[in-house]
């Protein structure tokens, strides 16, 4: 066992009338100690408190770094429980500060390819901050799922899945819970949102589709439901417009943001009598299953036609896809949700805030001139 070093620190007992040296206390607390560990107990706060010569909530605050605490105060206390192997339990801490330094982040479905590249940045920028990510998982939106999260002792909430029409927002609004709206939001609710702006994106995709002879330009959106897929459809019509380009319904398809909404979309366009030379997919997922049916329906890409995606998935780059696809910094995105709602649960009175960040095309492989 390590050695026990001691200081001699000398407290005062005001109301015994008594001075009593750390030694002793340190002593004291050694033999409580070590009784501990013979009836197999864990190590308190306590055992800190005393071998540190300070009280328990001073052991807390020292160990949270709170400025309240001095500097030599503060490394006499992690100095002893160092020497004890003391380790703060996340429930003690949830008690004495009213906070569980989790944060929830609400997603549809793990298996869609989108979701791991929030997850990731998420985990390392709430991890580098003090906080765990607690992932949760639904289907749809509905009271069974807000009260989930207002019940499994949350500080905050990351919502990724939000619909225009969802009462997960009102009901973490009523109950108090902070959240943050990440690539979508709900104009029902206000609150700190992170989003893309796919304005400039689209421009630059209706620029490019012109210019290489695209007039018959049809699409896959995503649900009409949520703010994404409609601030996307909207960018992308606006932009075609001022190139004379309409898209008729019959080229509009709609589904899930996941590769069977592309698959099945790009094969009823496919099957048109007069197919479309384009398809605009609503993000990088749809798009994947797009490419899947344009090659099983025995179309070439870009040759018969072009297709192209939103969002920059690291899987777009792949050589043997290489698509086309509207891009923007979806990680910083999702620090900025992170930061955005600690602010919040730090200071709720703050205005809300919305950071928006730009898209811009990238050029690869699917896109060609029109046959």
């Amino acid at each position: 066992m390590t050695p026990l070093r001691l200081h001699t620190y000398v407290r005062l007992d005001i109301a015994g009338g008594k001075v009593k040296s750390l030694f002793g206390l340190a002593y004291d607390a050694w033999q409580r100690i070590g009784t501990h560990w013979g009836n197999n107990m864990t190590v308190t706060s306590r055992d800190v408190a005393l071998l540190a010569g300070v009280s328990q909530p001073t052991v807390s605050r020292a160990l949270r770094d709170d400025s309240r605490v001095s500097d030599i105060t503060k490394e006499r206390v992690r100095q002893a429980a160092l020497q004890l192997g003391y380790v703060p339990s996340d429930a003690g801490r949830a008690l004495s500060s009213g906070r569980t330094k989790r944060i929830g982040l609400l997603l549809t479905d793990l298996e869609n390819h989108f979701y791991p590249h929030i997850i990731g940045p998420a985990y390392a920028e709430l991890e580098a901050q003090g906080y765990q990510l607690m992932l949760h998982t639904e289907a749809t939106d509905s009271f069974g799922v807000s009260d989930r999260l207002i019940s499994n002792g949350l500080d905050g909430v990351i919502l990724a899945t939000t619909t225009v029409d969802s009462v997960v927002p009102l009901r973490l609004r009523d109950r108090g819970l902070p959240f943050v709206y990440l690539n979508r939001t709900s104009s029902g609710v206000a609150a700190d949102s992170a989003v893309v702006d796919p304005s400039q994106g689209m421009v630059e995709v209706a620029d490019e589709l012109h210019k290489l002879g695209h007039r018959r330009v049809a699409t896959i959106f995503g649900p009409t439901n949520t703010s994404t897929a409609v601030s996307r459809e909207l960018a992308l019509r606006d932009a075609l417009a001022h190139h004379g380009i309409s898209i008729p319904s019959k080229y509009v398809a709609r589904g899930p943001f996941n590769t069977t909404a592309g698959h099945d979309g790009a094969l009823k366009l496919l099957s048109l009598a007069e197919p479309p030379t384009a398809i605009i997919c609503g993000n990088d997922v749809v798009a994947f299953g797009a490419l899947n049916a344009a090659r099983s329906f025995g179309a070439d890409v870009p040759g018969d036609v072009s297709i192209v995606g939103f969002d920059n998935l690291p899987t777009a780059e792949w050589p043997i896809i290489r698509l086309t696809t509207i891009s923007y910094d979806l990680a910083a995105m999702v620090r900025e949700s992170v930061n955005l709602l600690i602010q919040r649960i730090g200071g709720p009175k703050e205005p809300f805030a919305e950071s928006v960040f730009p898209s811009e095309l990238i050029r690869r492989d699917t896109l060609g001139k029109a046959s």
